[in-house]
């Protein structure tokens, strides 16, 4: 088995904030990998050395500074009342609504979902900002957010 139910998440909390509500069809959507399987999706998607984003190092995608090309502040945007991503994010995640994307947080936690149910929910999902990674399946475009606010936008490399 794959996935897990999202009640049986250490942080299932974060998608039953009160004053975050997800709609039970987007609940439903929200998929977290078991261990095995996010270990698996972490070494094949961002790195077979480290298991956590404060220790990439050289060899990783996300280590090299050619992968980032800006970044912006998520963290105005996700106290105000303004549902949806900040601008950069948007313009720079042209993707279709359907995209499945990944939440990676570390090796064993992972959760997928589709880019529309992301950004329904992504306040819900910010509240695990250190250092996490959206990456879209079979897409190069990346964005990481930081715990003091800020994101990152990159490509990828392969």
């Amino acid at each position: 088995m794959n996935y897990m139910s999202l009640d049986d998440l250490k942080n299932a909390w974060i998608f039953r904030h009160n004053s975050l509500p997800i709609e039970a069809s987007d609940r439903a959507a929200i998929k977290p990998f078991t261990e095995p399987r996010a270990n698996q999706l972490w070494d094949t998607f961002v790195s077979k050395q480290v298991d956590h984003p404060d220790f990439f190092k050289q060899g990783d995608w996300a280590f090299n500074n050619n992968t980032w090309k800006d970044s912006d502040n998520w963290e105005s945007t996700w106290d105000s009342d303004d549902p949806a991503l900040p601008e950069l994010i948007q313009e720079h995640l042209n993707w279709d609504i359907n995209t499945v994307v990944y939440y990676c947080v570390n090796r064993k936690y992972v959760i997928e979902c589709r880019w529309e149910v992301f950004q329904r929910c992504w306040k819900n999902f910010l509240f695990m900002d250190d250092g996490a990674l959206l990456i879209g399946k079979r897409r190069d475009e990346v964005v990481q957010f930081s715990s003091d606010g800020t994101f990152k936008i990159g490509q990828k490399g392969r």
